[in-house]
């Protein structure tokens, strides 16, 4: 689970700035939205609002940057003109982030200088209540020289000192991270670190504005309880879906005889996959999913059965597809998850494309879920979902601009004398900041840009 995330220098933040889910004492409301672990509570839902342009994007972008980074194990080469514009380009970048993983809480951080990884750190955190534990720090000083500490622990061990002179011996390239590569010494004093790694790796899921159903369609062949949950949800959208179903073929009738250098092109990417899984694109933009099954490799397409006028069905590919219904699919798995797994799903605009009215309900539905495991955070537009029947103050962020076009960010629980009932009023009026400046549009004289004249 997210308990905070901490960003400075990345993107619009140009100062540090702080989003957690951590509730405040005083706040009463929805007392089941509050989760605990070790008498520590932390927050299941949350919703993230701002103008076009004020930053609450770019806050889901930067845990997606760290993610990335973490499981590609370096920093990427796009990331260099990612710093805030209007900093002095010396300025180091920086990222912590607290979670929780099977019961475990952790700090992770990096500090980035022009692509370099000057430092890297992972913690035990002691959730403020306890001292945090060291497990490994590893720094870059001027001259690119990689300087790492392991626990205390793995430090006295004799046959860990062997592991770290090769850990070490690995480390040339400066903006290579060394978390992962942890994971793979064989020493029982790493085993938190890997641990720690697995939320990165499975436990955080980011659904961007852009993204598409991908092995959705596997886990729809493979199991038929989420199949049967799948078209459940999707007949009750009322988008007259009756059935889904995974089109499967074996790899060589997928591609055709006359493609081996493809063929094997594929073969040796999947079995390098340690899920045996592979997406990719069909000539009509469709996504597809190869997986290896009983050493015979299959790929599986989405299709989607139509029920219409006298009953008559049809079958339909998901390139054509409305960009909801899409978009509805790809919530499938995230809503079941939220419900059934510790996971933390952060949705870029969980309102686009689908009708107002729909997204408020499926949020509803998860708000008032009392067996619920996952955390739901989002960005949005929509004003409807400030209802305190659904959300927490303290569940309840704002991204505005500030005067040096740097982003801030601050939860409604800040304001005091709240009216509880017109949260959606008081936001459209402007009392909470973080809507657009309409003002200057009123003052716009269109007919200043007539270019025919």
């Amino acid at each position: 689970m997210l308990i905070r995330f901490v960003i400075n220098n990345v993107f619009s933040f140009g100062q540090e700035k702080e989003f957690n889910m951590i509730p405040m004492p005083s706040i009463n409301s929805l007392m089941a939205h509050k989760y605990s672990i070790d008498d520590f509570e932390f927050l299941k839902m949350s919703s993230i609002y701002g103008a076009n342009g004020a930053g609450k994007s770019n806050l889901i972008q930067a845990l997606f940057m760290l993610q990335r980074i973490v499981q590609k194990e370096k920093v990427p080469s796009r990331f260099a003109n990612t710093h805030f514009k209007f900093n002095a380009s010396t300025l180091p970048q920086t990222f912590v982030i607290e979670f929780i993983q099977d019961n475990k809480s952790f700090i992770y951080g990096i500090e980035i200088l022009d692509s370099v990884v000057t430092t890297e750190e992972l913690y035990l955190s002691g959730l403020g209540k306890r001292e945090d534990i060291l497990l490994y720090e590893r720094k870059t000083d001027i001259d690119t020289k990689i300087t790492t500490i392991v626990s205390d622990l793995f430090e006295q061990d004799t046959e860990s000192k062997t592991l770290k002179k090769i850990l070490e011996k690995n480390l040339s390239k400066p903006e290579k991270i060394i978390f992962r590569l942890l994971t793979t010494l064989d020493s029982e004093y790493l085993s938190d670190v890997t641990t720690a790694l697995s939320w990165f790796d499975d436990t955080l899921q980011v659904i961007t504005p852009n993204a598409r159903p991908s092995a959705l369609v596997h886990k729809i062949d493979t199991d038929q309880e989420f199949k049967a949950y799948t078209e459940d949800i999707m007949r009750s959208f009322q988008l007259g879906v009756e059935r889904i179903e995974c089109q499967k073929k074996t790899l060589n009738d997928f591609l055709g005889e006359d493609n081996q250098e493809k063929l094997s092109e594929i073969k040796e990417e999947i079995n390098k996959s340690s899920k045996k899984l592979i997406g990719l694109r069909s000539k009509t933009g469709d996504e597809v999913i190869i997986s290896k099954d009983n050493e015979e490799i299959f790929v599986k397409q989405l299709r989607i059965e139509h029920k219409g006028k006298n009953d008559k069905k049809a079958i339909f590919n998901l390139n054509e597809e409305s960009d909801g219904t899409i978009r509805l699919l790809d919530f499938v798995p995230a809503f079941h998850d939220l419900v059934h797994k510790k996971r933390v799903f952060v949705i870029d605009e969980i309102e686009r494309s689908i009708h107002p009215l729909l997204i408020k309900e499926l949020v509803r539905k998860f708000s008032e879920e009392m067996h619920s495991q996952g955390q739901l955070i989002f960005t949005t537009h929509e004003s409807n979902l400030l209802d305190s029947t659904l959300f927490r103050q303290d569940e309840i962020w704002f991204a505005e601009k500030n005067s040096d076009a740097s982003t801030d960010l601050y939860s409604l629980s800040d304001f005091k004398k709240l009216n509880l009932l017109d949260i959606r009023k008081g936001y459209l009026s402007g009392r909470y900041g973080s809507i657009p400046f309409l003002a200057n549009l009123r003052d716009l004289n269109w007919h200043n840009y007539d270019i025919e004249k």
